[in-house]
């Protein structure tokens, strides 16, 4: 079941102009908390990287916390955006690894707002951080829905257990990308780090034999 968005209040009532100053104060926001951390950045110095004032800020947001609360939608909307174009009813390998393309993309481009989200998922208040995770579960949801319409046309063998734990790789190697850039980016180009994830999870390693 798809957790309802948190409104964020706003004063103004355009919502494309809404939309667009989200954009900016996003952009601004997560380089800011990526320098210096959730805690030491002031709602003043957001408004500033974002273009606007601080008054006029407060017409599109009304706490600090709105603006993690804003990273977090623009991630998942965006991961739900380019799954949503893939056919999930195909259950071929070829939409599999489309859909793990189009996420590792995601990841890509979002990179900064990704790292900054587990960076500060700490900051994020008691009755706030379930709305958070529960939007990391759907995401993974998405993902495990792709690998089990495979399953259920007879082109992967795999139980529910096995089904879950694929879907939290891929997530997570998505995510990996990003998390330590420092070090697979020097190595690989993205393309390079799709195929070979991809051939990982499909092929898994030569010469190893199954538990079971």
């Amino acid at each position: 079941m798809t957790e309802k968005r948190r409104q964020v209040h706003a004063s103004v009532k355009d919502i494309q102009l809404i939309e667009k100053r989200r954009s900016e104060m996003i952009r601004g926001a997560v380089q800011l908390f990526k320098q210096k951390g959730f805690h030491r950045t002031t709602t003043r110095e957001i408004a500033k990287a974002s273009g606007f004032s601080i008054g006029t800020m407060y017409e599109y947001i009304r706490t600090k916390e709105d603006v993690l609360y804003l990273v977090c939608d623009s991630i998942y909307d965006q991961v739900k955006e380019r799954l949503q174009q893939i056919d999930f009813e195909q259950g071929t390998l070829e939409s599999l690894q489309l859909g793990i393309t189009y996420y590792f993309r995601v990841m890509d481009e979002m990179q900064d707002e990704v790292l900054v989200m587990h960076q500060e998922v700490k900051s994020l208040s008691k009755d706030v951080l379930p709305y958070v995770l529960k939007k990391e579960v759907e995401m993974v949801s998405m993902m495990e829905t792709l690998i089990q319409r495979c399953v259920d046309r007879g082109v992967l063998e795999m139980d529910e257990k096995k089904v879950h734990v694929l879907a939290q790789n891929i997530f997570n190697q998505g995510q990996m990308w990003g998390f330590r850039r420092w070090m697979i980016q020097k190595s690989f180009t993205l393309d390079e780090y799709i195929n070979l994830q991809t051939d990982l999870l499909f092929a898994g390693i030569n010469g190893y034999k199954t538990s079971n």
